[in-house]
């Protein structure tokens, strides 16, 4: 249920202690934010540690991301074999973090669009919420430096996988995110395969139809001002079909149950 400020309510509960939050940092190529990023991430939440996920970043990345790590103790690179995605990327992190026992798990983009400086928020809701969505489409929430084009997109695609899928929430797609361990660990996370945009449509239905208590919280999105953006025609494409195959199997599914039901 939408209560109108971008929380989903679910029954009272009690949640628990959150522990020590760990912020994935995916990267490809991040050579000219990597360092400003970490940076502000340590200023914001000082207690909080940082992982570098980087995919052997032709221009030097991940060596600079274990020049971070030399000089702070909560700072960690994962070098990964070659550029997988960005989904691929970030499930290698949640291995990695959920292995180390970390108690949440961040995602958070290197370029600086997503501002550190407004995760203390996110991890405040998260004490009252399974998952915490940073959301550009809730009241409060908006983007910076966007070409009509791009939010058109983004927008259209919010609402088509909200449509398709019937979920209630206002930023789908959006990929600056504050997880509970235990909400990772009742996803299914091994059988995750998208990719883009899919990738974080895909985690957010399932924490929805697991029963998890999900809220939005808005956010600030700053368009990048250094380095290229990793969209692609591709991962539109990918997202457009999968969520279109997810939508087509529920329907199919309730009216094939509600067959069954209606048999004497």
């Amino acid at each position: 249920m939408n209560d109108g400020d971008g929380t989903h309510t679910g029954q009272e509960r009690r949640f628990g202690p959150l522990g020590t939050a760990l912020v994935i940092i995916p990267t490809y190529n991040e050579a000219e934010n990597i360092k400003a990023i970490v940076r502000r991430v340590r200023e914001a939440v000082p207690e909080a540690h940082v992982l570098v996920a980087d995919d052997n970043s032709p221009d030097g990345t991940g060596k600079l991301a274990d020049e971070l790590a030399v000089e702070d103790d909560h700072v960690q690179v994962l070098h990964r074999k070659g550029k997988e995605g960005l989904g691929a990327a970030y499930l290698a992190g949640f291995h990695w973090g959920l292995e180390h026992g970390y108690g949440v798990l961040v995602e958070m983009d290197a370029d600086g669009s997503h501002q550190p400086e407004e995760l203390p928020r996110l991890l405040t809701a998260l004490k009252g919420a399974d998952l915490v969505l940073g959301s550009r489409w809730v009241p409060g929430g908006r983007v910076v430096n966007w070409p009509k084009s791009r939010e058109f997109i983004s927008r259209g695609g919010s609402l088509y996988s909200r449509v398709a899928l019937d979920l209630p929430l206002r930023d789908i797609t959006g990929g600056y995110r504050a997880f509970r361990r235990e909400t990772l660990e009742g996803l299914g996370l091994d059988d995750v395969a998208s990719q883009g945009y899919c990738f974080q449509v895909d985690l957010a239905r399932r924490a929805v139809k697991a029963g998890y208590h999900v809220v939005e919280v808005p956010i600030t999105f700053v368009e990048r001002e250094l380095g290229d953006s990793k969209m692609s025609r591709d991962i539109l494409v990918e997202a457009l079909w999968r969520v279109t195959t997810w939508g087509v199997g529920e329907r199919v599914g309730r009216l094939t149950a509600r067959a069954k039901r209606a048999q004497p």
